[in-house]
């Protein structure tokens, strides 16, 4: 397991070695609220050269992300208000993971059996205000 510290003007660079590191495009983020969760997606989505802005999921589940060229970049879940895995089920979860797009997710614990075998797990914590620490 890796370990990161890092700090918010560091995450071009943090985005960077995580897409080098990750040896698939499914990507667990755990973390308690707050951990920087969605704040490293939107750098990763960035690096990855979407054309929009990345913004949690957290009322419509999951966001999809494309490349300023239009072509279909990713997916973002948020699973922070699943009741149940069924809920996830009822989204089409399954065919999204069967694709080979980057697929991160947030709050993956409430899917976990679910989760494929082959997802990269990264788990957050905050250190201080400015600055997380990241295990992957």
């Amino acid at each position: 397991m890796k370990e990161i510290v890092y700090t918010q003007k560091q995450l071009p660079e943090i985005a960077d070695r995580l897409i080098e590191l990750a040896p698939t495009k499914i990507l667990c983020f755990y973390g308690e609220m707050g951990s920087g969760k969605t704040t490293l997606i939107k750098a990763l989505v960035k690096t990855l050269g979407a054309g929009e802005i990345a913004n949690s999921p957290t009322f419509g589940i999951v966001n999809e992300y494309h490349k300023a060229t239009g072509e279909l970049l990713g997916y973002h879940f948020d699973f922070y208000r699943l009741n149940s895995e069924a809920e996830a089920l009822d989204l089409g979860l399954e065919d999204y993971l069967q694709s080979d797009i980057w697929t991160f997710m947030e709050w993956p614990e409430k899917i976990a059996s679910l989760l494929p075998e082959d997802t990269v797990d990264i788990y957050l914590e905050v250190v201080d205000d400015q600055t997380r620490k990241l295990r992957i």
